[in-house]
């Protein structure tokens, strides 16, 4: 199933259709699978329109499906198992501008746990996560043969060239770093710095407070190549 950004905004979409939005909240409503027959009879429409729309948002991963004989009867001349819907697993969250707050629930209680089990202050424990989590970002995107601007702008950074380096314009954090500050900030802070140098990029992270852009930006250091956008293209300068 396709996480992207894209495919959220996809799948979230389908739920336009009035029908079918009111298919998933039956289906979601209900603690047991149904099938076609169910969703048909409890909406007032056709079993073609509800197995259409059913399918529909299966693809979409908003449900999933399964199969059982609701008679109860097994072996030969039990009938063939009638496709059930039920709620799928997947999470979707779709913020303007992007934001990647589970992201930040993960480190932060990870963070936690280790403080709790190592000698690391819950400051250092955060630091050591964010930092990990970057390098790991690193190594799967250059797997993929994707560059660091692609990197920035899939997770909601919205990169742009200034002056020296690479000005974030959005902070995929910024409500926590609103009220926390110093702790998402420095969270933030390494984990730039761990993708960095995951991709041994000839930039360095540093705090720069800007308002309006995150807290963190990505300065050049000697033999850093030009920046390109996500599409390839050149980066214009600030200014």
């Amino acid at each position: 199933m396709d996480s992207s950004w894209d495919a959220s905004v996809q799948a979230v979409a389908v739920l336009e259709e009035p029908t079918r939005r009111r298919l998933y909240e039956y289906v979601a409503g209900q603690a047991e699978p149904v099938s076609r027959d169910d969703a048909a009879a409890a909406l007032g429409i056709p079993r073609t329109t509800a197995a259409f729309h059913l399918d529909r948002l299966t693809g979409e991963g908003l449900l999933d499906t399964c199969y059982e004989r609701r008679t109860g009867r097994t072996g030969p001349g039990a009938g063939r198992p009638a496709k059930l819907y039920h709620r799928s697993d997947r999470e979707i969250e779709i913020t303007l501008p992007e934001r990647q707050y589970a992201i930040a629930g993960h480190l932060l209680a990870a963070a936690i746990q280790d403080a709790e089990t190592t000698n690391l202050t819950p400051r250092e424990a955060v630091n050591r996560r964010a930092q990990e989590y970057g390098e790991t970002l690193a190594h799967t995107a250059q797997a993929r043969g994707e560059q660091l601007e692609q990197i920035l702008e899939a997770h909601g950074f919205e990169p742009r060239a200034g002056g020296d380096g690479i000005v974030l314009g959005n902070c995929p954090f910024r409500r926590l770093a609103k009220e926390h500050p110093q702790l998402v900030c420095g969270m933030n802070l390494h984990l730039v710095a761990g993708l960095l140098a995951g991709l041994g990029a000839s930039f360095q992270a540093e705090l720069g407070p800007n308002s309006g852009n995150c807290c963190v930006r990505i300065t050049r250091t000697s033999g850093a190549p030009a920046l390109t956008s996500p599409t390839g293209e050149a980066l214009p300068a600030d200014g």
